[in-house]
Formats: C-alpha cells, structure tokens, sequence
C-alpha cells in the first residue's frame, strides 16, 4: 500500500504541474489579447485558437495554389506578349503567397504534407470563388479587380491578426495583391474603352463576377459560428458584413471610372447605419459551392491532384539532395 501511494504522488505532481502551467499560460495569453500585441509559435496558446488558426491560414494557403488555376489557363490565349508576362508574373505571386502561408501554418504544428494531402482528398476547403469558370479575357480582368480587391479588404486588417508568423506574411501578400488589382482595373479599363464588343464582355464578366465577390467575405454575421470568436482574439478585425459592406463602398466608386455598372440595382448608403448596402445574395449557392458541388469543384480538385503526382520527382529529388547536403555538413563537422 505504502509503495502504491509513493507511485501516485508524481503523477499527482505532474498533474498539478500542468495544470499550473495551463492557468499560467491563460493568463498570459489574455494579456497579450488584451494589449493588441502578438503571440508567437512558441508562445502558450488555447487549443481552440491554434484549432482556428490553423483552419483559417491553411484553407487561406490552400485558396491561393487553387486560385492559380484559372488565371493559368489564360496564360497562353492572353492577347499580347506583354499581357502573358504579366499574368504569368500574377500567377508566380500567387504561389508565392501560398508558401508564405503554409509556412505560417506549419509554425502550428501542422506539416505541410498533412495539409496538401487534405487538399487533395477534398478534406480541407479553399474560398469559394476560385470554383467559378474563366470563360473569357475579360475575366482576368474581373478577377483582378474584384476577386483580388475583396482579397485585398479582408487580408488588410489580417496584418495585425494576433498570431504572429500570420500577420508578418499578410504585409506581403498584401503588397502584391494591390498589384494584382490594379492589373485587373487596368484590363477592364482598357477594354471597356474599346469597341463596343469588347466593353460588353467587360459587363458581361463584372456582372458573372461581382455577387461570387461578395461572397468571398463569408456567410452573413448571424449564421458565420467562427467570426465572433476570432474578433474577440483578434485574428479578424472586422466582421464578414462589415468588411462587404466596406468593398461595395469602394466598387461603386471604381465602376464609375471604368464605364460600366454594377449589377445590382439594389446597392445604396444607408445614411442611418453610415454604411453600404447591397441586394440579396443566394446562400445556398455559396453552400452548395463550399460543399463541392459549384461549377468547377471538381476540375479543380483533379487538376491539383494530377500536378501534385506529376511533381513527385521534383520532391524525391529535393529531399536526396537535401539528405546528401545533410550528411556533407555532418562529415565536415566530425572532421
């Protein structure tokens, strides 16, 4: 009896060791909440936040190496040399953003082949615009300015998202993509002041563009589960509502200067609430989209999967050149 009782007492210890050490770390991490400062990889942090970050920044990394896609197969049809060096330049950024953000969400524990092989399996979603096809030149332009400016209104606040290594690769991304949609301004500009064929598939891919866009921001306040919770550790700083609100705002004074309209007869500023609003959005679209079945799900998902087989040899050969560089520096150390 008196050996069991012995045994018991580190285990007893340990526990309220860790327990300690939680209530310490809490404590800790509601400081830092609570003075707007950063937390940091190693840092202590609630399971549930490192949950949510970790949801947030791979299905954001995950968003930009799908979003590749369509602007990609428009590389070659572009209408100039000029153009394709652009796009192609558009899209090297893209995967660029995509490794910064894996990067971020490895420093959570999560590995970089776990989230890939999610992707691949359709486990793990990307943002639902990027399942909408491209059917024409105009919609480079579309979604520059549209897709790219939501992007832009939702990622400029995530650069002072608490989570360090997270908020640190928002400044770039960010800087690229104001590129990104200025290139995209500039391509409806330039065709809308042209022949009246070309002015017309400019409409024509705002119009098929525009309500996707919005979507992009996430399902109204009172029915997104995770935004409140993420405000209130300051990984977003503003709502979903909020931030759409804001991008019509600033649609409506863009679309003036390039010719042509939204579509949507509904959007108006509510002099009462001192905010922008817009005509009703069909959900169950944007559901519908989230749960594999929009347009381009599919396609998508299997053209990710082929690239991702057909670069296997390219990882083989990093990882044994890698593991060779490795084991020099080990034979040159001992020496």
């Amino acid at each position: 009896m008196a050996a069991q009782n012995l045994q018991s007492v580190p285990a007893e210890r340990t526990a309220g060791t860790s327990e300690t050490a939680d209530a310490e770390g809490q404590a800790h991490f509601d400081r830092i909440i609570a003075e707007d400062s950063r937390i940091e990889p190693r840092d202590w942090m609630p399971a549930a936040y490192r949950k949510t970050l970790l949801r947030q920044v791979s299905q954001h990394a995950h968003s930009e190496i799908i979003g590749m896609q369509p602007e990609a197969n428009w590389i070659s049809r572009a209408p100039s040399l000029k153009r394709k060096a652009i796009l192609m330049a558009k899209v090297q950024d893209e995967a660029g953003h995509g490794l910064y953000l894996y990067s971020a969400a490895e420093t959570l524990g999560q590995s970089r082949d776990k989230m890939m092989d999610d992707l691949i399996a359709g486990k793990a979603r990307y943002s639902s615009i990027f399942n909408y096809p491209a059917r024409t030149w105009a919609d480079m332009g579309a979604i520059g300015w549209l897709v790219d400016g939501a992007a832009i209104c939702n990622q400029v606040p995530l650069c002072r998202a608490s989570y360090g290594p997270y908020g640190r690769a928002m400044v770039r991304v960010c800087k690229e993509e104001s590129f990104h949609q200025r290139q995209g301004f500039e391509i409806l500009l330039e065709l809308s002041n042209g022949t009246p064929e070309q002015k017309q598939m400019a409409q024509d891919a705002v119009n098929r563009w525009y309500a996707p866009a919005l979507m992009m921001f996430g399902p109204p306040d009172d029915d997104s589960p995770n935004s409140k919770q993420s405000m209130a550790w300051n990984i977003k700083r503003f709502s979903n509502d909020e931030l759409r609100s804001r991008f019509v705002g600033m649609m409506v004074e863009q679309v003036r200067v390039l010719g042509l309209t939204l579509p949507d007869d509904q959007v108006r500023f509510n002099e009462d609430t001192r905010k922008w609003e817009h005509g009703p959005l069909d959900w169950h679209e944007f559901q519908e989209v989230l749960a594999g079945r929009g347009p381009c799900n599919a396609q998508r998902l299997e053209r990710r999967r082929a690239a991702h087989d057909d670069g296997a040899w390219v990882r083989e050969a990093a990882a044994a050149y890698a593991a060779k560089q490795s084991a020099k520096q080990q034979k040159e150390y001992a020496a």
